[in-house]
């Protein structure tokens, strides 16, 4: 009978603390945050789809969200926020760390969330172009990275407006990430021919001229990163893409121990008719010219001796009042951490991004859950800071050397994009996702659409809805007499929990309209006033 008590007492004791379980607890962590890479087809070795999937690997799930190692989101979410977070609170951490210590229990079935129901090509919908490599790619099996450009011609015959474009990997063991180009010279296919295999080495530029400058012309849109769902261009904004053009995509291959073959395609959504594109996304890339007076002396200024760390600050003074998008910090092997912010004319201080450990296998496009307006004067400042010692293991060159501007391995770069749209009245009060810092829990049956607001509203309209699981979901905007006026989404992918979008509005003549949403096993309706 005492080693019966005794028994239950160090049971008991092993449970104090630990009521988490797998159903209840975990599983929503787990299948929001890392089954968008972790199942079969995608870059995640492991497959996290089912509670034994996931008890299997529980002390390095632990291990690897304690030290958020994973998931793979640089930013610090203390500092701004972005769409498409992918990070996991404090309190997730703790979560799954005391659900591996107690033994990793299962909890009730009934409990457990659905699975989302992710669909098996596009994550947007439908694309108005595909392009596909021509011939598979051989990855060598030499544990070594590789960084190949190829070259897709579009065959366009007009000029088209660029709402999202998707890269998809053929083979996702080894494609790590992509970056995607527009080239309307042909400067990209003339390189290409003169290798006789298809496509051609580059870390770099896909140019033959590989000067500084050389990376200037080079116009870039939206890239891959594996996890990330692609970004759509808010409503009424766009890239370009000319006539003619070529999309050059430079893909980072990872290390691998045997051959591996590739062939990736490309889906490229356009603007429809229905959609009044009347604001175009620019680029304005900040580079080392930036860190010291005397334009392109600040290429010279960029050295960086054997066993320095040193830190860079850039500047650029607005000559003209402009309203932020996003940002896509990049630097090579030496990065160590970014941080960039907007000085206003008043004192004041808006936070861009900040990347406190550098990783250059995650780097990504960051964009903004609302429009970061700045007025002319206005001052952006750039950190970044660069480890050349020998105690930093991504150095490229032991012992270390001095390092310069460059597009190689074992050089270094400043290079910071930063996407905007001329400043419009109203631009401030813009937002693409109202939802970001919401705690309100995901719903219970199967679909939620809120109340649109503004409402009655003049220019914009937000749209926000609930999902109790990751699925494909339609948006269609419904005048009073049944008519379907635009399609806003048709079968594009959100997670569970929140979600928003917005849209114009100022185009409608004033009325009544509907805002539809549809799921495989829902239909919702809301009404709204244009005034």
């Amino acid at each position: 009978m005492k080693n019966l008590i005794l028994s239950f007492i160090l049971l008991s004791l092993s449970t104090i603390g630990f009521s988490q379980t797998f159903t209840e607890d975990i599983a929503e962590i787990i299948y929001n945050k890392c089954s968008n890479c972790h199942r079969a087809g995608e870059i995640g070795p492991q497959s996290f789809t089912n509670y034994e999937e996931v008890k299997n690997w529980a002390q390095t799930i632990k291990y690897v969200t304690s030290t958020r190692y994973m998931p793979p989101w640089q930013a610090d979410p203390s500092y701004s926020h972005f769409l498409e977070e992918n990070y996991l609170t404090q309190a997730e951490i703790n979560l799954i760390s005391d659900w591996v210590d107690s033994g990793t229990p299962e909890g009730p079935s009934s409990s457990e969330p659905q699975f989302p129901q992710f669909p098996t090509g596009s994550l947007l919908g439908e694309p108005d172009l595909v392009l596909s490599f021509e011939q598979a790619h051989i990855h060598e099996g030499d544990n070594r990275d590789e960084y190949r450009y190829f070259v897709l011609p579009t065959g366009l015959t007009e000029d088209k407006v660029v709402k999202a474009i998707e890269f998809r990997p053929g083979n996702t063991k080894i494609v790590h990430h992509a970056l995607l180009f527009e080239d309307l010279n042909g400067e990209a296919a003339a390189k290409d021919a003169q290798t006789p295999e298809y496509g051609f080495e580059g870390f770099g530029g896909f140019t033959d001229d590989q000067s500084e400058f050389a990376i200037l012309g080079q116009k870039q849109y939206p890239g891959y990163v594996p996890g990330q769902k692609p970004i759509r261009f808010p409503d009424g904004m766009g890239q370009t893409m000319g006539a003619g053009a070529d999309l050059v995509v430079q893909v980072h291959y990872a290390p691998w121990s045997e051959d591996q073959s590739d062939l990736s395609t490309v889906n490229i959504f356009f603007a429809d008719e229905t959609e009044v594109v009347d604001r175009f996304v620019q680029d304005s890339i900040m580079l080392p010219f930036n860190i010291a007076p005397g334009g392109p002396l600040g290429f010279f200024a960029f050295r960086i001796d054997p066993e320095e760390i040193k830190t860079f600050h850039g500047t650029w003074e607005l000559e003209e009042d402009l309203s932020f998008l996003g940002l896509s910090p990049h630097m090579h092997l030496l990065g160590a951490d970014w941080e960039v912010y907007i000085e206003h004319t008043d004192g004041s201080r808006t936070n861009l991004i900040k990347i406190p450990e550098w990783d250059f296998n995650w780097q990504g496009n960051y964009f903004f859950p609302k429009l970061l307006t700045a007025e002319a004067g206005s001052i952006v400042h750039a950190f970044a800071t660069y480890d050349n010692t020998s105690e930093n293991p991504n150095n490229p060159t032991i012992p270390p050397k001095t390092v310069r501007w460059g597009e190689f391995t074992d050089e270094e770069m400043f290079y910071l994009p930063l996407s905007y749209v001329p400043y419009q009245d109203g631009d401030e009060n813009i937002i693409f996702d109202a939802t970001l810092n919401s705690d309100d829990a995901a719903i219970a049956n199967l679909a939620e659409l809120k109340p649109l607001f503004p409402n009655p509203v003049k220019d914009f309209v937000n749209i926000d809805f609930s999902l109790e699981y990751g699925t494909v979901v339609s948006i269609q905007l419904i005048d009073i007499n049944g008519k379907v006026l635009r399609q806003l989404r048709n079968k594009e992918f959100f997670g569970i929990g929140n979600q928003s979008i917005n849209f114009r509005t100022d185009y409608l003549q004033s009325g009544t309209y509907f805002i539809k949403l549809e799921g495989e096993n829902f239909s919702l309706t809301e009404k709204f006033v244009k005034l």
